[in-house]
């Protein structure tokens, strides 16, 4: 038994060294889970030329999300009713990396982008769009609801964070913005278009956009050019986000806090006449 035991125990001794002295094999081996030239993304319109879309990314086990113009959703598949006609170009932002050439300091995010053409507005859009842009969405110019020292509230200073709680009446009674005569305009010609002209006879300036937040409780702008009296202690708008606190075809009220005098700021406005 002994002697069984002592042989045992040296070719156990001897299998462990021969194994030890084999060359280890690198098994880690980096790969990619997809190939970028194979992601498929394609757009359904319910109607031929309609505005009814369902944007897709069809190729499984790629995260990533869509930017189709008027907001960004964390999801391969979009339905939307889309506001803008003409041709449009939506983009998907790959989020699973991709590793060019088995590299790992080598790391891309791959986009793939897809362009529809709508030719009707045949599914009614959501109503912010009509009191914005108009009821025929043709464009719409709004202005300040009124001039310098007219004692009414339209550019006005509130206490922090409740917009209600009124605190000095800047363009009513004393101190309008520099720009109190001019006006922006809201359209879809193309795309979501925000033109801003200081002065009616003013140069516009051109290049930006505007959308709503997904529950239309906020406007934003985006592009060179800002909203109406956004100078003075108006001058920090949150990054061109402005909650919007009343909204109707004939009047838009707009508020940021924390504003460059420390406080928050309304600004409020109509149609132009």
């Amino acid at each position: 038994m002994k002697v069984y035991k002592a042989i045992s125990l040296f070719v156990g001794t001897l299998s462990l060294f021969f194994a030890a002295c084999e060359p280890v094999e690198n098994r880690q081996v980096l790969s990619n889970s997809f190939d970028p030239d194979d992601i498929q993304v394609e757009v359904i319109q319910s109607t031929p030329g309609g505005n009814e879309l369902s944007i897709r990314m069809n190729t499984p086990g790629i995260a990533g999300y869509w930017d189709y113009i008027i907001d960004t959703k964390s999801s391969d598949r979009v339905e939307v009713i889309f506001p803008i006609p003409g041709k449009s170009t939506f983009t998907f932002h790959v989020t699973t990396p991709y590793i060019e050439n088995g590299d790992i300091s080598n790391v891309t995010y791959p986009t793939k982008s897809v362009e529809v053409n709508i030719t009707q507005l045949d599914h009614p859009l959501p109503e912010a769009y009509y009191k914005l842009v108009g009821e025929n969405l043709d464009g719409k110019t709004w202005v300040f609801d009124g001039v310098g020292g007219d004692n009414r509230r339209w550019w006005y200073m509130v206490a922090g964070y409740n917009w209600q709680e009124f605190w000095w009446n800047a363009g009513g009674e004393c101190c309008p913005p520099t720009d109190v005569s001019g006006k922006m305009v809201f359209d879809l010609n193309a795309g979501a278009n925000f033109t801003y002209y200081a002065s009616p006879t003013a140069t516009p300036v051109t290049g930006s956009t505007w959308k709503f937040n997904p529950d239309y409780t906020k406007l934003i702008i985006n592009g060179p050019a800002d909203i109406l009296g956004n100078n003075g202690c108006g001058a920090n708008s949150n990054n061109k986000v402005y909650e919007i606190k009343e909204f109707t075809a004939d009047k838009l009220v707009l508020f940021v806090d924390n504003a460059s005098c420390g406080s928050g700021w309304v600004w409020v406005f109509k149609p132009a006449p």
